[in-house]
């Protein structure tokens, strides 16, 4: 068999009906479009979503509309009461954030926030760290390093 031999199956495939092409097309005389208006004319028809001048469900449902900035940078959270159940004396890297199950994957930079309490000295190194965040480790004793990637 060769590629111009190749043709679908039988019945796969319907012909688009050609309506508005006179009498002898099949139809009647209004072609299956109705009376008058702007549906029953040639061309494009009304825009997608148009609902004849109601409110557009679009413009209905107020948390649908705005848009998605894609240069927003967003950070995968810790917060500083979780860094006290840290059992060591290495400094804690985001590696380390990972394989402790503080942050899912090292994908979006590691933001540190400072709720919850801190009583042990730690050095931690990661992108961000909120003001508060960054008070409480250094009252505790511990240093702040910030990295990026």
């Amino acid at each position: 068999m060769m590629e111009h031999q190749i043709s679908p199956g039988q019945g796969s495939r319907r012909r688009r009906r050609r309506i508005g092409r006179g009498n002898a097309a099949g139809q009647g005389t209004y072609a299956g479009k109705g009376l008058k208006g702007q549906k029953a004319r040639s061309g494009k028809g009304p825009r997608p979503g148009f609902e004849g001048g109601q409110l557009p469900l679009i413009k209905r449902l107020p948390e649908k509309r705005g848009f998605t900035n894609i240069f927003k940078e967003r950070y995968s959270l810790v917060n500083v009461g979780d860094l006290e159940s840290y059992a060591g004396d290495e400094p804690i890297t985001k590696e380390m954030l990972r394989d402790l199950g503080l942050v899912k994957n090292l994908k979006h930079p590691i933001k540190i926030l400072g709720d919850g309490d801190l009583t042990r000295s730690v050095t931690i190194q990661a992108d961000k760290f909120s003001g508060t965040a960054k008070q409480k480790i250094e009252k505790a004793g511990g240093k702040v390093e910030e990295v990026s990637n």
